[in-house]
């Protein structure tokens, strides 16, 4: 039989700590309760925790600097010991000041109880795989529990293995790194290596909604709550009940948008667009971006309390760069799919065509050796490709594509050919938005910002 895990709960308020012990005893803890900082202080230095649950303000004062004092001293006597803050919602900058100092994580008064319950699993679980771990020695360039991520350079070797041991859990991740670097593949890992991995992964970019369709995408909305709501729609997060939602491109959000976000990311609940009814869901958050969140946060275009809601784990991505070992595995890969997809017979790179490509730059990381190495497949004519090889798809990658004259009436902009396109599309399709997307080449969430831009006031879902 185990042993429980003990929870120390410190708060000076008798109707806080009764219902806080009574909540985590019957979530099958063993429950500590201590009322004032010296009472805190001798339970720590004498007893075992798995967690503390730290309230900012006691008596004397109510400016949070005792819960700040009371932190720092936790952390010095027992630094494995993860503790989570109590403050009321006014004080969030307070809990921020904490997490800075150390603590896992915070809570807002009202609390949450699920919401609460999965926060403490969280921070005991990371807490438990920060300690020494087995060094595989693996040296495998593609491991199956990674499907689709391919390397063998230390840098990703050790991106992997914090995605193994934080994928079960359900904290919050951040993934930072250029653009084209491989951050939707390690969400998706994240995801197919958690105890989620059976439930919806979905996926939002939120560098292409605008802000005012931020709620009915993400919330959902019901019938009549505006003027071409026709019909209720389900929104991204309760798409994502009980699996994963990946928001990628987070820095692009707008500071309205990211309190609407921070709301539901602190107790997962929100209501739909014209509804007053509170819907309650479980979700895991990745989050990604390409953006320096931290230098936004000083510039004031990212909120502070936010960033820290979403990176309680974050995995910076290394660029092409400098991971350049890791170039012939994927050009090689990259090839091998490239003659399977084209249905065109397989072609070898020569050592000398490795070469070339490993001296390449690759601004564009991934993506753009990917894109470089079919386009080769295609272009070359022999069964081993060259540098030569290489240079020359680069160079007709690189060459603008000669359009011949040809009679036309009057010359419209492009704006007025764009809006044209949309409008002869709706018609075709009796405004099915789905379908008039998918003959657009172009994504329902860039449909609606362009209806949006011209004032194309119709279509309805599918």
């Amino acid at each position: 039989m185990t042993t429980p895990l003990r929870i120390l709960v410190c708060d000076d308020d008798l109707a806080i700590r009764s219902s806080l012990s009574f909540l985590l005893t019957k979530a099958g803890y063993e429950v500590e309760s201590a009322a004032t900082p010296e009472e805190i202080i001798l339970k720590v230095r004498q007893q075992e925790f798995s967690l503390v649950v730290l309230d900012m303000n006691f008596s004397l004062t109510i400016t949070g600097d005792e819960g700040l004092e009371l932190l720092q001293k936790i952390r010095l006597l027992k630094p494995q010991c993860p503790v989570i803050l109590i403050t009321a919602w006014g004080s969030v900058e307070l809990a921020v000041k904490g997490i800075k100092l150390g603590a896992a994580d915070f809570i807002t008064k009202p609390w949450n109880n699920l919401q609460l319950l999965k926060i403490i699993g969280t921070s005991i679980a990371l807490a438990g795989s920060q300690g020494p771990h087995k060094d595989s020695g693996d040296t495998r360039h593609r491991d199956p529990g990674f499907p689709g991520i391919i390397g063998r350079d230390p840098k990703m070797l050790d991106i992997l293995d914090v995605v193994r041991r934080v994928a079960p859990t359900d904290a919050p991740v951040l993934i930072s790194g250029e653009s084209g670097t491989g951050k939707e593949l390690i969400a998706g890992a994240l995801h197919q290596l958690s105890n989620r991995s059976k439930g919806p992964f979905v996926k939002v970019n939120l560098g292409g909604l605008p802000s005012s369709l931020f709620e009915a995408e993400m919330f959902g909305h019901i019938k009549g709550a505006f003027t071409d709501a026709l019909a209720d729609r389900t929104g991204r997060f309760e798409m994502a009940h009980k699996g994963t939602i990946f928001l990628d491109e987070i820095g692009e959000l707008d500071l309205t948008s990211q309190v609407k976000l921070l709301r539901v990311l602190q107790d997962q609940t929100f209501e739909r667009l014209g509804d007053s009814h509170t819907i309650g869901v479980d979700v895991r958050v990745i989050t990604a971006s390409n953006r320096n969140l931290v230098r936004q946060v000083a510039q004031g275009l990212f909120r502070e309390d936010l960033l820290y809601r979403i990176n309680l784990i974050q995995i910076e991505l290394p660029p092409l760069r400098q991971r350049r070992s890791d170039i012939p595995l994927l050009a090689a890969h990259f090839a091998e799919k490239a003659a399977e997809s084209f249905k065109i017979p397989g072609k070898q790179i020569s050592a000398e065509g490795m070469d070339w490509l490993c001296q390449q730059p690759w601004p564009g990381n991934i993506r753009e050796l990917r894109n470089m190495t079919e386009r080769t497949v295609l272009l070359s004519a022999g069964e081993v490709i060259q540098a030569g090889d290489f240079e020359a798809a680069s160079r007709s990658g690189n060459q603008p594509v000669t359009i011949s004259p040809q009679p036309m009436g009057p010359v419209k902009t492009l704006e007025e050919t764009e809006k044209d396109m949309i409008l002869h599309a709706l018609a075709d399709f009796g405004d099915n938005l789905t379908k008039v997307a998918g003959k657009l080449g172009i994504s329902r969430t860039t449909l609606y910002r362009k209806m949006e831009k011209y004032g194309i006031h119709a279509g309805h879902e599918e």
